[in-house]
């Protein structure tokens, strides 16, 4: 047992009074079971509460790490406290790829769905889509499988920790593909407003991003494009390839990022922004994000603008990706195409808690909700958790059969009504 330390960013403490690490299945069913109070921790990469307990943390890196693939099938079953990035060696070893992966690949399988984190693309859903089926230990020390196309999947895969420790999922996969990244400049956000899919259609996966120091430009877009298809005409929009690696914040060191420039690669070493071996940090940080409905896009992109004044001291880069709709009941892209607008803050977390009610006053009424394990308005959200979540009670009915004497539970979700 250790102490529980404090999240990744280390923006937050956790209240936790141990962290235990079981080493096997048995051991971790003794703790859940044990436990009067208990949450999971995974690779600590959320900047709230929603990790926390004033009881017994468990982490899963101290069980074993394997992948193994049904080709037939097209699946592959992993460990739930595997890396992202360690997952997609291993698939690619063995001649898989996945759908998506996320900006980190240092995050956590587990950790990452149950948050509905995601990759981008126009048609790409978040990385909790391409789940088929969950394995966990619930808090009664039970082994539990819940499969896709079950009645209670819809809970399962974005479950904010709720049910259990996950301890292995079957992941949707597909034969090994290549990706060419190019990072062009001279983009307007007048020309994105006004053809979002000409943006977006570059490639299979965009990323727009801006410094907000000019509400104006547009500041860097890296296009994610598949070898064996064909993406949009950058030109036809202005825009030129950059003339060397680019890191997306200002004067960051470009060689901790995935190829650029144009050069073919594994879908592992191009889909993310960062390379697994180097710590994707500049620095202290924070950050939100918040996903809302593709047609609202260009009013999102006018409310941000006006607050472009107001963001930029705080800032240290804003990301506007695309992310096809999903089915999971907490997701965050219920049955809508959805952008996304992440912000990466400076270490000021009293000032960028002050920025989020404005940021919230305009992208609220567009539908947007944020991402569960970053910073927004707790109460705000709490507000409208059924608005925003109409399947929430859904998921309550089974959190009470797989953790009946509320155990994972925490201030986080009774705050929020989850």
């Amino acid at each position: 047992m250790t102490a529980a330390g404090s999240t990744w960013a280390k923006n937050y403490a956790y209240s936790a009074r141990e962290l235990v690490e079981p080493a096997s299945l048995d051991e971790l069913a003794e703790v859940m079971a044990s436990a009067d109070a208990v949450r999971l921790l995974g690779s600590r990469h959320s900047f709230n509460r929603i990790a926390d307990t004033t009881g017994t943390m468990v982490g899963l890196g101290r069980l074993p790490v394997d992948v193994s693939v049904d080709g037939d099938r097209r699946l592959a079953r992993v460990e739930g406290g595997a890396a992202y990035g360690v997952v997609a060696q291993r698939l690619a070893a063995l001649g898989w790829g996945l759908h998506a992966m996320a900006s980190l690949p240092h995050i956590t399988v587990a950790g990452a769905v149950a948050t509905d984190t995601h990759g981008s693309g126009d048609g790409i859903p978040s990385l909790a889509e391409g789940v088929a089926a969950v394995e966990l230990v619930t808090t009664e020390g039970e082994q539990v499988r819940l499969e896709r196309g079950e009645d209670d999947f819809g809970g399962a895969v974005v479950s904010l920790g709720t049910l259990g420790a996950v301890t292995a999922l079957e992941l949707d996969v597909e034969p090994s593909y290549d990706v060419a990244q190019t990072v062009y400049e001279g983009l307007t956000w007048d020309a994105v407003a006004a053809d979002l899919d000409a943006v977006t259609g570059l490639g299979t996966s965009v990323s727009v991003f801006t410094w907000w120091k000019d509400a104006d430009r547009v500041d860097q877009v890296w296009v994610k494009q598949r070898t064996d298809t064909e993406g949009g005409d950058p030109a036809a929009l202005g825009l030129v390839a950059a003339d060397g690696q680019r890191h997306m914040l200002p004067g960051g060191p470009g060689e901790r990022c995935t190829r650029q420039g144009g050069v073919p690669g594994p879908w592992l070493d191009r889909l993310p922004h960062f390379r697994m071996d180097f710590t994707p940090s500049n620095g202290a940080e924070v950050q939100s994000e918040w996903l809302l409905p593709r047609e609202r896009a260009g009013e999102a992109i006018d409310a941000l603008r006006g607050l472009a004044a107001r963001m930029e001291p705080v800032l240290q880069v804003c990301e506007m990706r695309a992310v096809a709709a999903g089915r999971q009941w907490l997701g965050l892209t219920q049955g809508v195409d959805c952008v996304a607008f992440h912000f990466t803050w400076g270490p000021d977390q009293g000032a960028v808690e002050r920025l989020i009610p404005h940021i919230e006053e305009g992208l609220t009424p567009l539908g947007a909700r944020p991402h569960w394990g970053k910073l927004f308005g707790e109460d705000a959200l709490a507000g409208r958790v059924d608005e925003a979540y109409p399947h929430r009670h859904r998921l309550g009915s089974l959190r009470r059969r797989l953790d009946p004497r509320g155990a994972l539970r925490n201030d986080f979700l009774d705050r929020l009504g989850i």
